[in-house]
Parts: C-alpha cells; sequence; structure tokens
C-alpha cells in the first residue's frame, strides 16, 4: 500500500515512520501551535508547511539516499506536515477562545 503512494527504498516503511510522520509530523504539530499562540491567521501554515516539507524530503535525501526530487513523495510529506500542524493549531486556537472568550465559548461538559 505505502509503495503505491510512496516511493522508498527497501527498508522504505520504518524510513518514513521516523522521518516524516514522526519527525515531520512532530515538527507541524508544534508549528501549528506556535503560529496559533502567536495569534497568527491559518492561512500562514500552508506557506509554512511547504518549506516545512521541503526540508523532510531533504532527510529522507540525506540520510538514507532516497529521491530528492519527487512530486508524489513531496506532495505526501506536505500532507502530512500539513495535517500535524492542523491540529496543533486547532487544539491551540479552541483552548485560547475557551480562555479569552469563556463568556461565549464554554465547555461542552459545563453546559
Amino acid at each position: 500500500m505505502l509503495g503505491a503512494l510512496y516511493e522508498t527504498g527497501p527498508n522504505g516503511l520504518w524510513i518514513f515512520f521516523l522521518i516524516t510522520l514522526i519527525l515531520g509530523g512532530s515538527a507541524g504539530f508544534v508549528s501549528g501551535r506556535a503560529m496559533a499562540q502567536t495569534w497568527r491567521p491559518f492561512w500562514h501554515i500552508p506557506l509554512y508547511m511547504v518549506l516545512l516539507a521541503a526540508a523532510v524530503r531533504f532527510f529522507h535525501y540525506a540520510l538514507f539516499w532516497e529521491v530528492l526530487l519527487s512530486l508524489k513523495n513531496y506532495v505526501v510529506d506536505f500532507l502530512v506536515v500539513f495535517a500535524t500542524a492542523t491540529a496543533g493549531y486547532r487544539l491551540t486556537r479552541a483552548r485560547q477562545m475557551a480562555a479569552q472568550y469563556g463568556w461565549i465559548f464554554g465547555r461542552a461538559a459545563q453546559q
């Protein structure tokens, strides 16, 4: 299944999980959380994640000699970091809105 979505070498599955999901995903989550904490708009996330996906792609190339300029791999890397950045942004922004505007946004369990 992974081979249809992502071009990898012989040890591709664990490299994909290590670099793209763990390293890139955690960097995306922290980046999204940082953008929400500084009250930046959501449209900044795709712009920064384009750069982060390029960095993840470079790590694949530099550490494990995978293909650097592969559009299919870059799109998968971008989708992973964008999804985790969006999750970090939304979780942090929801917490901020509940704290800042508690009189409007009450928690569901308290209502």
